[in-house]
């Protein structure tokens, strides 16, 4: 029977003897764990960040664009046409029983100003149940109403960059802003939403009764776009295919015609830009293991020095008494030890490296559990795999030749 305290006893002797050697010898698996928790940290921050700006988009969302119209032979791109209407947004609502909740959407670049200060923004025009598609909360004050749609009522609703921007530390609750002069009233505060998937800045917004934006502001008649949640997720492709034969109906689109209109599915998109950072956070891990396998090379490559160095001594116990097991248990502890040591300083490194590159370089980085016990599993594995070969090689040695050895 081995006893694993003695073996594990002359194998931290051994490694103590040799301390320079063992430490630099751990140092492969050191940098290699701590640029797996570093690098899987920077791709899991970039999931987290992708899945946290999806959730502010809202969920189950279809968007109908505008679409495309031929005019003397001359195809224009997606949104040449314009001739999303009131009528359709109010057809979609009561036709389409896949569809929850849609709301119209229309958008502009605007310069407001408030009784002290000015600035640039985008104003959107929306429907009431803008608010509960796009997951919008509020931070202080209401929303509009249907009566002030129906009635083109000049309120509206700042997202928090905007309010900070016209007016500082005062209230905006109450106020009144212009917009091309026209005086619209502050009702409400956006909670903060931050940068979308484009890096835009969500909070940076107006928004206001899409009636009052159309019939004050832009003077469309035409809805940009119109913005639809479904009833579920397993309910989007029969909402889109509901809006897209409603609309083909309404429209009056022929067999053969370009539809002037184009509905997209964003789930689609998430999904895809989901895929994207996991595949994102795959190859990081993958190339940061490779350093691992390195320090496993470093790992075997020393052990065979060590074998050779102390065949003397290996001879020497084998003439004691020691059986052939012994000395692999005694070479494969000394592996997995340099190895744990290694993963134990390359984990706290790692943590490190990350925190410093969330700081330093402003990126979001993200240290999970799952990456730890990876990182320091797959630094037991290195050191027991690369330890193998070394100790069996200890193990075989004949022990008189082992004795003969200078």
């Amino acid at each position: 029977m081995v006893d694993f305290t003695e073996v594990s006893l002359v194998a931290l002797k051994a490694l103590q003897r040799n301390l320079m050697r063992s430490i630099l010898t751990a140092l492969g698996i050191i940098i290699g764990v701590a640029a797996v928790i570093a690098m899987l940290a920077i791709g899991k921050g970039a999931e987290a960040s992708v899945q946290s700006a999806i959730a502010t988009m809202g969920s189950n969302l279809l968007v109908v664009f505008p679409g495309s119209v031929t005019q003397g032979g001359v195809r224009s791109g997606w949104g040449g046409s314009s001739r999303l209407s009131e009528g359709d947004l109010i057809a979609i609502r009561s036709e389409c029983d896949a569809v929850g909740l849609a709301s119209a959407s229309v958008r502009q670049g605007v310069q407001a100003s408030s009784p002290t200060q000015n600035w640039f923004t985008t104003l959107y025009g929306a429907s009431p149940e803008y608010k509960t598609i796009r997951a919008w909360t509020l931070s202080a004050g209401e929303w509009f109403s249907d009566a002030d749609v129906s009635s083109a009522t000049g309120v509206c609703v700042l997202g928090k960059t905007a309010a900070d921007q016209l007016f500082g530390n005062e209230e905006p609750i109450g106020q009144t802003i212009r917009i091309k002069r026209i005086p619209f009233r502050v009702i409400g505060i956006l909670a903060p939403k931050g940068q979308n998937t484009q890096g835009d800045d969500q909070d940076d917004v107006i928004i206001a009764p899409y009636t009052s934006v159309m019939k004050k502001i832009t003077g469309q008649t035409f809805l940009q776009s119109i913005i639809v949640s479904a009833i579920s997720a397993p309910s989007l492709q029969k909402a889109q295919s509901q809006i897209t034969d409603l609309l083909t109906q309404r429209h009056r689109i022929g067999p053969g015609q370009d539809p002037d209109f184009t509905v997209r599915n964003l789930t689609e998109f998430m999904a895809t830009l989901q895929s994207t950072s996991r595949t994102f956070t795959v190859l990081l891990g993958s190339v940061a293991a490779i350093s691992l396998v390195v320090g496993g090379i470093g790992i075997m490559n020393i052990m065979l020095v060590s074998v050779t160095e102390r065949t003397r001594e290996i001879g020497i116990r084998r003439s004691l008494g020691a059986r052939a097991r012994d000395i692999l248990t005694q070479f494969l502890v000394e592996s997995i030890v340099l190895a744990l040591m290694g993963g134990l300083v390359g984990i706290l490194l790692g943590i490190v490296a990350s925190r410093m590159i969330n700081y330093f370089a402003q990126w979001d980085t993200l240290v999970a559990p799952q990456s730890v016990l990876l990182a320091f599993g797959f630094s037991s594995a290195i050191g027991l795999l690369f330890g193998i070969y070394p100790a069996r090689r200890a193990a075989h040695l004949h022990p008189i030749e082992a004795l003969r050895h200078e």
